[in-house]
């Protein structure tokens, strides 16, 4: 099985020390968010095909996946880097840091094992079309070598995204703005900007669009970093998901990074609270019996 650590929060920025804790402990306990019986997943190595983790900041995982790569665990790292007005990111690195981390993992690992997303594109006064151009361009400038794939998404209207969003329109005076009349075509001149610099431009989950799909949980691409087969079934999550199959151990109401369009966060005062009350030893992310 190949475990995703998470769609659904940032592990590596704040749960580093429970991941390695569980690691250790050959397993983890995973809450089914739509109800049911929790889940035991098995984290020995004889079970685990690879991990794809999904990060604003890998800094303060670095010890994990460096213990990781001596157990001969392969990994890949989606990291999403925008460089977004702090409006509409609050607590995430800078782009120029963010940039310094993405470079180390390629440095250590090699550029199959770091992947960058620019997602999702929110359009807004504060970044309208025009200064994504400028910013994929700036990005995929400071990050030429490092990766090949930029993955893409255009911001999906969530509940979650357009209560948070407005809230943040409200308290820092910008607005939300409709996307290009022809997203398509948007598409494409951001993907020949990153192309610019050898990077190839996929969409995760725009069935919509005629644009190269992303598969985010890419067993293909863990058999490149493991050098080594690694097979698994396709099974996308939604329609237009290319991702192969996968379990994810992760939990809601999580992050605390404060991102405006997040759609994995009821607000940020419940996720600060979730952390606060996270215990690193604990079977469980968060909540009771954590």
């Amino acid at each position: 099985m190949i475990i995703s650590a998470s769609y659904r929060t940032d592990i590596p920025s704040y749960y580093g020390a429970w991941f390695q804790a569980r690691l250790d402990a050959g397993y983890c306990r995973v809450r089914n968010p739509y109800g049911g019986k929790p889940l035991t997943v098995s984290l020995r190595p004889a079970d685990v095909q690879g991990f794809v983790f999904w990060t604003r900041n890998p800094g303060p995982f670095a010890p994990v996946l460096a213990d990781l790569h001596r157990r001969g665990m392969p990994f890949v790292v989606q990291m999403t880097i925008t460089g977004y007005p702090r409006a509409l990111e609050a607590a995430v690195p800078p782009a120029g840091r963010a940039v310094e981390q993405f470079r180390a993992l390629a440095d250590a690992y090699g550029p199959r094992a770091a992947v960058w997303r620019y997602d999702p594109i929110l359009f807004t006064t504060l970044t309208p079309p025009e200064w994504h151009l400028a910013q994929v361009d700036k990005l995929a400038r400071a990050l030429a070598g490092a990766t090949d794939e930029v993955v893409v998404s255009l911001a999906d209207a969530y509940r979650k995204t357009k209560r948070n969003l407005a809230a943040a329109a409200a308290a820092h005076g910008f607005a939300p703005m409709p996307p290009p009349d022809d997203p398509l075509s948007f598409l494409g001149e951001l993907a020949a900007v990153a192309a610019g610099q050898n990077v190839a431009m996929t969409a995760c989950t725009e069935p919509g669009l005629e644009f190269p799909a992303a598969r985010c949980i890419d067993a293909r691409r863990l058999s490149d970093v493991a050098g080594r087969p690694i097979g698994a079934r396709r099974r996308g999550n939604r329609p237009g998901c290319l991702c192969d199959e996968s379990r994810d151990i992760g939990a809601y109401d999580s992050c605390a990074q404060g991102c405006a369009y997040c759609y994995a966060v009821q607000d940020r005062a419940r996720a600060k609270r979730n952390l606060a009350a996270h215990r690193p030893h604990g079977e469980f992310l968060i909540g009771p019996g954590s």
